[in-house]
């Protein structure tokens, strides 16, 4: 099956139409299929139930992230004045997506969503619904293309004013740690004093060595390469902004709406540019 390319002029209109693989698995479509989704293939189901035989509780965590965004998000816009938000890696279109979250909240907020999933570009249509006030658009970019991401979403986003830095569960599959952190800088070092970083990674902390094994299995089966790191490493990809409390956790505690929110395997936390 190929992509067919979006028709409407402006972001992720200028790149070759990509073949999807179905054969591997995609980090995406597991996420989907954790979620209740069907927007997967067998290979996506065989590593997800191969993860979930290892670590039962790996949905949660996938749950929760989801969760996270809508509490960031709705802090980002209710509190922090936000109105503009750039989502890299974001995934299949599911339940409280950002735009949705935000434009719930100020109808007039304008969001880019970017990701270089095939099968995302697919489902783009269903992130461009936007309120009228506001827009929606989405980029066809790798995060390590930061530069090629900050163009696109100029066209739609103005970076003379704030912006919401979204970045969940995306950073983890980028494995060379300076990379990760200079692709992290490069989208900081392009807001304006007063933007929000908001980022979810995953970490080995929670589940230790099993979660470490699964990894390294999923990622001799080719498809969408994934890796841990600690706290403090998440922490140093905050750098240049002000953390917001309570800092770095399990992002299932970040300003959680019950006390006893069990921890997984995704740590997050807010910093302010």
């Amino acid at each position: 099956m190929r992509a067919d390319p979006m028709t409407a002029d402006g972001p992720g209109t200028d790149r070759e139409p990509t073949e999807i693989d179905t054969s591997t698995p995609h980090s995406a479509r597991i996420w989907n299929y954790w979620l209740g989704g069907t927007d997967n293939f067998p290979a996506d189901r065989a590593a997800g139930d191969e993860v979930l035989a290892r670590i039962p509780d790996i949905a949660e965590g996938a749950r929760a992230q989801r969760a996270f965004l809508v509490r960031a998000v709705r802090f980002l816009v209710a509190e922090a004045g936000i109105r503009q938000f750039l989502d890299i890696g974001a995934g299949l279109p599911t339940l409280d997506n950002t735009h949705e979250v935000a434009q719930a909240l100020a109808p007039e907020c304008r969001v880019v969503y970017v990701d270089h999933d095939p099968l995302v570009l697919l489902h783009a249509r269903a992130l461009l619904t936007s309120t009228p006030e506001g827009a929606t658009e989405y980029v066809e970019a790798d995060l390590q293309e930061p530069q090629r991401i900050l163009a696109e979403a100029s066209r739609v986003l103005d970076f003379d004013r704030p912006v919401g830095l979204m970045l969940l569960g995306v950073v983890n599959h980028i494995m060379d740690s300076d990379r990760a952190g200079s692709a992290v800088r490069c989208l900081l070092d392009a807001v304006v004093p007063g933007s929000y970083l908001a980022l979810t990674h995953s970490t080995a902390e929670i589940h230790g060595e099993p979660m470490l094994e699964v990894m390294r299995e999923l990622n001799k089966r080719g498809g969408t390469p994934i890796r841990s790191r600690t706290r403090q490493e998440i922490v140093d990809l905050f750098r240049g902004t002000e953390l917001l409390d309570p800092g770095v956790v399990s992002c299932s505690r970040w300003r959680p709406v019950w006390a006893n929110a069990p921890d997984v395997y995704l740590f997050g936390g807010v910093g302010r540019r």
